[in-house]
């Protein structure tokens, strides 16, 4: 009963300030109707984009037959990238220059916190978030909807401009690094040919498997030649009636046999003797060659890479020029404006009803 007596009391305070309550929630919304009018309206102009892989700017993602599978749209990492070069400096200092924000936003270029005041308030009308969908959504409010529309368009494609820059930056190295290591193996080359050209030289090696064969044969030949006119010569020696002549022309080419085997057998020793060392040399020229030829042709496709033009995101939804404003809402300010203002007169009814008799005076001077 006591409760429902202080709930009837409470009742009855209001209902005795009714008048003044409502003249306080009259005033608070007429007045919150008055400054919503003279609020300017502004409207958000937004596009929606999606990350693209940066493997897509990869030479092997181009030129790899199908070796190498990418996924197409970019992962966690390539969303976040785009969204930090989206709240870079570089990206706000090209709006403002671009679209003369400071006159815009009537701010003073020459005080001395002008850049820091101009990027504090773009930020305020600019937003940068992913969606629930992986996609980013970029969104500038303005008073200007057109320019609204025109600053979000130009913010994204400078995002896309930016972000293809820091892929190129790094096809760069790889293109740099490539005419680096083909420098050097091409003096590598010129160096392996000169030594193979005085190996050549110093022991007649022109072809490993062609000359091991030929000379092998013809050693072979030699020999077996050699032995046949030397037994033959012998047996001319001991049968009577053979003219002197014909055992001299025989002996003549036994000679001539042997200095051929001879000459054979010194061209073989040198061949061996330089064999194993030529061997080396030339398996080193064929790699280094190889390899340079893999290096030219990696250098062809990424410098083909570097200048195609392959984007950093894939555009969903261009901004339009909006046609509803974003804010102000007046109909929620004003009625959240009374709401509060009968809350607060309501609180102080009921204080000052609660408190009427106490003397504040003797509370004051603590008498």
């Amino acid at each position: 009963m006591k409760n429902n007596d202080n709930l009837i009391d409470v009742l009855k305070t209001v209902f005795k300030w009714k008048r003044q309550i409502f003249y306080v929630c009259l005033i608070a919304g007429l007045g919150a109707i008055i400054i919503s009018l003279f609020l300017s309206n502004y409207y958000q102009a937004t596009t929606v984009f999606l990350a693209v892989s940066p493997d897509q700017a990869k030479p092997e993602a181009l030129y790899g037959k199908g070796q190498l599978r990418t996924e197409y749209y970019g992962n966690e990492n390539d969303i976040d990238r785009l969204m930090t070069i989206a709240e870079s400096g570089e990206l706000v200092n090209f709006l403002v220059d671009s679209f003369n924000l400071y006159e815009h936003y009537d701010i003073d270029p020459d005080r001395p916190k002008a850049a820091f005041k101009v990027q504090e308030h773009f930020f305020d009308l600019y937003e940068v978030k992913k969606t629930k969908r992986d996609a980013i959504e970029l969104s500038v409010e303005d008073k200007d909807k057109e320019l609204a529309a025109r600053i979000a368009n130009a913010a994204r494609e400078k995002i896309d401009e930016m972000a293809r820059h820091l892929i190129n930056e790094g096809l760069e190295k790889s293109i740099r690094s490539y005419e680096e290591n083909i420098k050097s193996k091409e003096a590598q080359l010129a160096s392996l040919s000169d030594s193979l050209i005085n190996m050549r030289e110093e022991y007649g090696i022109y072809n490993i498997a062609g000359q091991t064969e030929a000379l092998t044969s013809q050693v072979s030949e030699s020999e077996a030649m050699l032995i046949r006119n030397q037994a033959k010569l012998q047996a001319m020696k001991e049968t009577k009636g053979i003219p002197q002549d014909t055992i001299r022309l025989l002996q003549a080419n036994v000679r001539g046999l042997e200095e051929e085997f001879k000459s054979l057998d010194n061209k073989i020793g040198r061949f061996n003797l330089g064999l194993s060392k030529f061997g080396i040399f030339e398996r080193q020229y064929i790699e280094a060659n190889q390899t340079l030829s893999d290096d030219k042709e990696r250098l062809k496709q990424t410098t083909a890479t570097y200048k195609s033009v392959i984007p950093a995101m894939v555009i969903v939804e261009e901004a339009r020029v909006p046609v509803v404003k974003s804010r102000p809402k007046r109909s929620i300010l004003v009625l959240a404006s009374v709401a509060i203002a009968f809350l607060f007169s309501l609180a102080g009814v009921l204080l000052f009803d609660s408190y009427k008799d106490v003397n504040w005076r003797e509370i004051y001077h603590a008498k």
